[in-house]
């Protein structure tokens, strides 16, 4: 009995834990972007954003979810349900499994695995699926057109975000999320990489579909996109889906880019900051560019949306891996 528990069972206990400690932040982190997003655009806007449920409009976010949860779930004519049902789900649980990897501090991270890189990558490339079985499932024109739209540029932006990778990974000479930041002690890679950096960020914007990329969730032209049959929980994990792949999205920036949770200077009084509280702050910035762009830029037209990707972001990323490959082989300072 002794061995069941020392050897299986209390390691379970303890990874369970870990998640936890992870999902309850995070989750409540997803429903106040919410209300940090409204609160931003109305500054922008010269308004006030939520104001009257809570202090400050504090309890919006519980009030939006208590509504959500209390509304009935619709099943369209002729939908298919296991689908239409399994659809947000994925979407759902792909945003959340992908913290499996991000390390908050030195040695603070559920799986350290050595190609965590590829793994995320991985789990970026798979929310494909979610959004088309959302679009077939509900048998519907609008929907499906949305989810076809959302499919096309997601892997359309994926091949610049995996060329912009790997110029990172070319510098820090692993795969390894926690060796890529310490290989950014003393230089942050935003600076040699300030092009690729600026890429980076508007190709998160393209794959996780936010605005001036929001083209799948077009209200003038496609009602909601592939989402507008949902109603209730299956509407409310596509939300919370999207929020959570923002903030995830953030952190791939923060950990590649800004250091993830080194300091931005080795002087005492920035090293007494704790790490994790680095990586948040740098994660925040991030997410309020996401909200910037939101507030202040026009929507791209479908064609401009898929040659940005194709003939401007494609080759500058290319490019940029040569002129990096070669620099580091010209000068030797290719990572040992």
């Amino acid at each position: 009995m002794a061995e069941f528990w020392t050897g299986f069972l209390w390691p379970l206990i303890w990874i369970v834990l870990q998640i936890v400690v992870i999902l309850i932040p995070l989750l409540l982190s997803v429903a106040y972007l919410t209300y940090a997003e409204r609160k931003v655009i109305g500054a922008m806007q010269l308004r006030q954003g939520p104001m009257v449920v809570g202090p400050m409009g504090l309890l919006q976010p519980i009030a939006d979810a208590v509504k959500l949860l209390m509304k009935e779930t619709i099943f369209p004519t002729g939908a298919n349900k296991i689908v239409f049902i399994l659809a947000p789900v994925i979407t759902f649980t792909l945003a959340m499994i992908g913290w499996a990897v991000i390390p908050f501090g030195e040695g603070l991270v559920i799986a350290d695995i050595n190609v965590g890189v590829l793994y995320l990558f991985a789990i970026s490339s798979l929310g494909v699926y979610g959004i088309l079985m959302a679009g077939w499932a509900s048998n519907s024109r609008y929907a499906f057109l949305g989810a076809l739209r959302s499919a096309a540029q997601m892997v359309s932006y994926e091949i610049a975000i995996g060329l912009i990778i790997i110029n990172v990974l070319i510098c820090a000479g692993s795969l390894n999320l926690s060796d890529i930041v310490r290989a950014q002690d003393g230089l942050w890679y935003f600076i040699p990489h300030f092009p690729m950096f600026m890429i980076f960020i508007a190709s998160i914007l393209a794959e996780t579909n936010r605005h001036p990329f929001d083209l799948p969730e077009a209200e003038a032209e496609l009602v909601a996109g592939y989402n507008v049959e949902y109603s209730s929980m299956g509407f409310a994990l596509f939300f919370l889906g999207e929020y959570a792949n923002m903030i995830l999205m953030s952190a791939m920036a923060a950990i590649l880019f800004l250091g993830g949770w080194l300091p931005p200077f080795d002087v005492a009084p920035l090293n007494w900051i704790p790490g994790p509280i680095w990586l948040i702050l740098k994660i925040c910035f991030v997410l309020f560019i996401f909200i910037w762009a939101r507030a202040t830029l026009p929507r791209y037209r479908y064609d401009q949306l898929m040659r940005l990707g194709w003939k401007v972001f494609l080759p500058l990323s290319l490019l940029w891996v040569v002129l990096t490959s070669g620099f580091l082989v010209a000068f030797d300072m290719l990572p040992k």
